[in-house]
């Protein structure tokens, strides 16, 4: 939900941006227009009708044709899979899907009573971080207290690893993004550069224009991707170290009763 939050807030942006660049060509077609009227001469016309743009487009329609196919294609996958990821580590990242209340207390409810394959039962249909530590623990309780919290804690970095590569991908794409934008700058330099080696008058601004614009938005829309996707990884990284860290207190608090009969 928060995803497809910032995804709508991102879109809105980017309207309100075309909105405003349209109405400032506009307006700049509107003082553009000639002092004298009919009087200006030839070469002046056509200075203006080589400045004037050729249509009125939108800052979207822009985009699309400053990035071309081959960086849109680009920057559109690397958006849907950052949406994916994030959606995807948020809901993993909730404290019922690492370490749920109500499994903590129906497991300490088993021990108090003696219960102890019940409680066994329960950790072990549980699909919950805690739930798999737990029942792991439980399954080593017959050999020792100390070979019971040797295998929790072999499970447990087992399932925090699989949450940090979950994480990662989030890093990857807040790397790559960045990236994919300097390889658009460059691009889009070399082909303005290109223009200039290769004509033989001045050449037109708008001919360096298109370069220059591929340069500039791709860089944009990395960046665009990298903040957030960055940002969204340190702060469920954060949330994930605090649930993992939860996890380890509560199993260690629900195994100690074991250590107190073997005492």
């Amino acid at each position: 939900m928060v995803a497809w939050t910032w995804m709508a807030a991102l879109l809105f942006t980017v309207l309100l941006a075309g909105t405003v660049a349209t109405g400032q060509r506009l307006w700049g077609q509107e003082d553009a227009a000639p002092a004298e009227g009919a009087k200006a001469d030839e070469g002046a016309d056509a200075s203006a009708k080589d400045a004037a743009p050729a249509e009125d487009r939108s800052f979207l329609a822009w985009t699309f044709e400053a990035l071309g196919i081959s960086y849109t294609v680009v920057f559109l996958a690397l958006s849907f899979t950052f949406v994916a990821l994030f959606v995807m580590n948020l809901l993993s990242a909730r404290r019922e899907n690492v370490c749920p209340a109500h499994l903590i207390e129906g497991f300490e409810a088993h021990l108090t009573q003696g219960a102890y394959q019940e409680a066994y039962e329960l950790a072990r249909g549980d699909e919950s971080f805690l739930g798999q530590v737990l029942s792991a623990g439980l399954a080593k309780i017959s050999v020792g207290y100390p070979q019971a919290i040797e295998a929790m804690q072999e499970v447990g970095e087992e399932e925090n690893m699989k949450l940090d590569h979950r994480l990662s991908y989030m890093a990857l794409i807040g790397t790559v993004s960045p990236m994919v934008g300097l390889f658009g700058t460059v691009d889009g330099m070399i082909r303005s550069f290109s223009v200039i080696a290769n004509s033989t008058a001045s050449p037109k601004p708008s001919d360096l224009a298109k370069g220059i614009s591929t340069a500039l938005f791709t860089t944009l829309v990395g960046l665009a991707i990298a903040i957030p996707a960055i940002a969204a990884y340190n702060i469920l990284r954060n949330r994930v170290a605090r649930l993992v860290l939860e996890v380890g207190i509560r199993s260690e608090e629900l195994m100690s009763h074991f250590q107190q009969k073997s005492a």
